[in-house]
């Protein structure tokens, strides 16, 4: 019983993730062709920008400091510490900041995009839209896109400087490492395609999160408790899916040997 269960859940997930790559092929098509609310775009963009910059800050500023923690008490065993900064801005600009606030964003957005959408289309709601001749992708899928895609870069790079931040705290009170060490470090570490990574990586991360979202928000049935298990379904798939994704950019945008350690020394 359990195993057949198993398969029909695993049928039906690779069915609607099917449906989230067409929806993709589908909102690339609508977006060359223009079609665009903007008062929709600017609505989502506040639910995702404003609304999920606390929450990323503070998240971004815990993760320095604890990075440092763990970076600045070894490399100054080794009489390294003037490289801590280095080290924590090219693990933040790189992978933590566009990942972690990623991550933040498909818990907060990407589940109610799916909650939100979902009871849209179990309430017939959506029929309701076809109904007046209102293409749902243009109204509701597209403005989430477009807003996910533009503030996460944004939100990624405030995390990265709260971050620094952060790291930057812990460095001057608890190690007594100097401040202009620890900036001039991170200065001579990072580069401009570190940053360009970022926000590739983060603009990248925003359009799967909302597709992914709106993706399941359109292909929920049975009711209360299916919007309930889209949403949870849409955030773990989303998860999985940056994980999977940040590994195949990485391994495209950083190959051969890195020259920050170089530079930084």
């Amino acid at each position: 019983m359990s195993k057949t269960t198993s398969k029909f859940s695993l049928g039906i997930w690779s069915q609607r993730l099917l449906a989230a790559i067409l929806l993709g092929g589908q909102v690339l098509v609508h977006l060359i062709r223009g079609k665009i609310h903007r008062h929709n775009t600017l609505e989502q963009m506040a639910a995702v920008g404003p609304d999920s910059l606390f929450i990323a800050l503070l998240t971004a500023v815990f993760v320095g400091a604890v990075f440092t923690i763990q970076v600045a008490r070894e490399f100054i065993n080794f009489g390294a510490g003037n490289v801590v900064g280095g080290v924590l801005a090219i693990a933040l600009t790189r992978e933590l900041s566009p990942v972690l606030t990623a991550v933040i964003l498909a818990g907060r957005v990407g589940s109610a995009f799916a909650a939100e959408i979902g009871t849209m289309r179990v309430t017939e709601q959506i029929d309701a839209l076809l109904m007046l001749k209102t293409d749902p992708i243009d109204y509701l899928v597209i403005p989430r896109v477009i807003a996910c895609g533009l503030m996460l870069p944004i939100l990624t790079l405030l995390s990265l400087v709260t971050g620094m931040l952060g790291g930057l705290i812990i460095v001057t009170s608890i190690y007594n490492l100097s401040e202009t060490a620890f900036l001039d470090s991170a200065r001579n570490f990072l580069g401009i395609w570190d940053i360009c990574s970022a926000l590739i990586k983060a603009g990248f991360f925003g359009v799967l999160i909302a597709v992914i979202g709106c993706s399941w928000g359109m292909t929920t049935t049975g009711g209360a408790k299916g919007v309930g298990q889209s949403t949870t379904t849409a955030v773990v798939t989303a998860l999985l899916m940056i994980f999977v994704c940040n590994f195949f950019l990485s391994w495209l945008m950083f190959q051969g040997t890195g020259s920050a350690s170089v530079q930084g020394l």
